[in-house]
């Protein structure tokens, strides 16, 4: 798909449609207004007889309007002006590329990124419709013996002035190297786990080092990962017949001497929950439980495209979670590389293992700051659904940080507590700490274990278990939270 951003005369633009919102509380504004005048009121007198109706997102295509060079209009109902909003804006941009997707359209001028959004400029407009209309035309059809392509190839976005089109053109850069980023992130979320093994998550890696000469990738075998003392991590890893493989990314964006941003992804590409097994139902989605990992790597992939002036380190452990013979059993008590002794009364409790072991080992690269994202607990979706994802961490302004990057990007999270109250939940009798609290509050006491590995520097976690895929029969990797970590990357750019 090729995005653009354009100052355009509608009435003279040449195009197979374009795309305008209609406000169903106030007389024709904006777009509408002066095509309603240059069809000499043919949107007008259209509008009186109710065809498009009230439903917000509601859209109406038009052929051949009078005077108009477009071959086809298409109206989008946008509801009460005075109740438009980010959500709405949002909504009717979704409703808007459906339809578009539907017809037999190649190319379009969209101009709802002139409607005005309290607050909201055409930077953030602009990198909101390109982000919205990459994920309705997303598809993933690589195991499809027949695919459907749609004909859109070409998408301009209208500016209502010459002031806005530079933001607009920025806007439109940093989006379509986000998008690339969510893209690569959604396509290894939704490969099956027999395709997206620790070992090719690793080819992966080392493939985004291949494209661009400012990351390094280093792959390390079990061998490694045993001898140098990450037991907690080779816990996990007993079970399964595929080789666990801790991948290291560097990203160097500017001096040496700057110290790192350190990013971690959990990467268990399939989680079954050990011998504390899970139900049948929806096991299969268990394919998804890597995409923190892949998150890490959308992430690289963007700052490489985007050049950011900084310096990235990712730390990926790979692994399955499997039942088996030699799986690590529920009352096991490993020693983790940090030398805290875990017993392990959950073994569905992985992710916190091998994220408590990643972090030990981004001490090395004595980093700025560390954030860690991990679909890590169940807890966390019936607490916030699929709308946000829940932030917790020991620096309250590295939280505040990522809060407005969250806010800017609409790529939501919500701040839980890490008060000390909840660390009683995970003390153990026979071992410095369980790795599941007991009681209620579960993504609470998850992100209290990985408290005690973080202890030695500013780190953020951040539980994507519930906005990182959608569930049921439509499943799919959503690409979250690629877009507010780059949002909290390109904010650090401008301090």
């Amino acid at each position: 798909m090729h995005y653009n951003v354009k100052l355009t005369n509608l009435q003279k633009q040449s195009t197979d449609c374009l795309v305008v919102g209609i406000f169903s509380d106030s007389i024709l504004a904006g777009a509408a207004k002066k095509l309603d005048m240059d069809s000499g009121g043919y949107l007008g007198r259209l509008l009186q007889q109710g065809d498009l109706g009230d439903e917000v997102g509601q859209t109406l295509l038009l052929p051949n309007v009078p005077q108009l060079v477009t071959q086809r209009l298409l109206l989008v109902q946008c509801g009460k002006e005075s109740d438009f909003s980010e959500a709405i804006f949002r909504k009717v941009l979704f409703r808007a590329t459906q339809a578009l997707k539907q017809t037999a359209v190649k190319e379009a001028i969209n101009t709802l990124t002139e409607l005005p959004v309290k607050n909201r400029d055409i930077h953030w407009k602009t990198r909101q419709a390109i982000a919205i209309t990459a994920d309705v035309l997303y598809v993933f059809d690589r195991f499809k013996s027949q695919k459907k392509p749609f004909p859109l190839r070409q998408l301009t976005f209208q500016v209502s002035t010459t002031k806005e089109l530079k933001k607009a053109q920025k806007a439109l850069k940093e989006a379509q190297a986000i998008a690339a980023g969510v893209t690569l992130t959604k396509d290894l979320g939704n490969n099956p786990a027999n395709v997206c093994t620790p070992t090719y998550l690793a080819q992966q890696a080392q493939q985004l080092a291949k494209n661009y000469k400012t990351i390094k990738t280093t792959v390390h075998d079990e061998k490694f990962i045993k001898k140098l003392g990450m037991n907690a991590f080779l816990a996990v890893t007993q079970g399964s017949h595929e080789p666990a493989k801790l991948i290291v990314l560097e990203y160097q964006g500017t001096s040496k001497n700057k110290k790192p941003i350190a990013l971690i992804g959990k990467g268990v590409t399939f989680d079954s929950g050990g011998i504390s097994l899970k139900q049948a139902a929806a096991m299969d989605e268990m394919k998804f439980d890597m995409c923190g990992a892949a998150t890490v790597l959308g992430v690289f992939k963007t700052a490489a495209e985007l050049k950011l002036p900084l310096n990235l380190v990712g730390v990926i452990p790979a692994t399955e979670n499997l039942p088996g013979g030699s799986a690590v059993k529920p009352g096991d008590i490993v020693t983790s590389l940090s030398g805290q002794t875990i017993e392990i009364l959950n073994t569905d409790a992985e992710g916190r293992l091998i994220l408590a072991d990643a972090l030990t080992y981004s001490e090395k690269f004595d980093p700025e700051i560390v954030i860690d994202i991990a679909t890590l607990t169940g807890a966390i979706v019936m607490a916030l659904g699929s709308h946000a994802s829940g932030l917790m961490g020991n620096h309250q302004p590295l939280i505040d940080d990522l809060k407005i990057a969250a806010d800017k990007s609409y790529d939501r999270a919500w701040q839980l507590p890490l008060w000390e109250d909840y660390q009683e939940q995970i003390n153990s009798n026979v071992a410095d700490v369980a790795n599941v609290g007991q009681n209620g509050g579960k993504s609470i006491t998850a992100g209290c274990f990985l408290a005690r590995f973080a202890k030695n520097f500013k780190w953020a976690h951040l539980d994507v278990a519930g906005t990182a895929w959608q569930t049921g029969q439509n499943k799919a990797a959503s690409g979250r939270p690629v877009t507010l970590l780059v949002q909290y990357l390109l904010d650090k750019c401008l301090r």
